[in-house]
């Protein structure tokens, strides 16, 4: 129900904009998230939305350089990644759910497959 894509390879200092489409239901009244995990380490928190937009919440090491973003007219949020590093390359994951907000990965309900970002030094 969640779908993941615009992840691939990127040199350091490039960008890249990740896509999570929505399919079966609306997601329309639920946070979205985009969490990350590298070979060999645990799930971690990138970003979060609120279902209106009006809130975000960073990571201390993606604040200033990813943007999430959310259009709910076509159940669609996105993460655009600048000024990317080495350390950002993962397989990146979209996640809803309801109710409050949290950066907890195991409190979210829907999750997406992945799509891999590989950042070259």
């Amino acid at each position: 129900q969640l779908q993941a894509s615009g992840g691939g390879l990127v040199q350091a200092g490039g960008s890249l904009r990740l896509s999570c489409a929505a399919s079966g239901r609306t997601f329309t009244n639920y946070h979205m998230g985009w969490f990350r995990q590298a070979p060999g380490k645990e799930r971690e928190f990138v970003a979060l939305i609120s279902w209106s937009g009006d809130s975000t919440y960073y990571a201390d090491s993606v604040k200033g350089r990813f943007t999430i973003s959310r259009e709910n007219g076509k159940n669609t949020a996105y993460l655009q990644m600048n000024s990317l590093k080495p350390e950002d390359t993962a397989i990146y994951y979209c996640a809803a759910k309801k109710l409050w907000y949290t950066t907890n990965a195991g409190q979210y309900d829907y999750w997406g497959h992945g799509t891999l970002v590989t950042v070259s030094s």
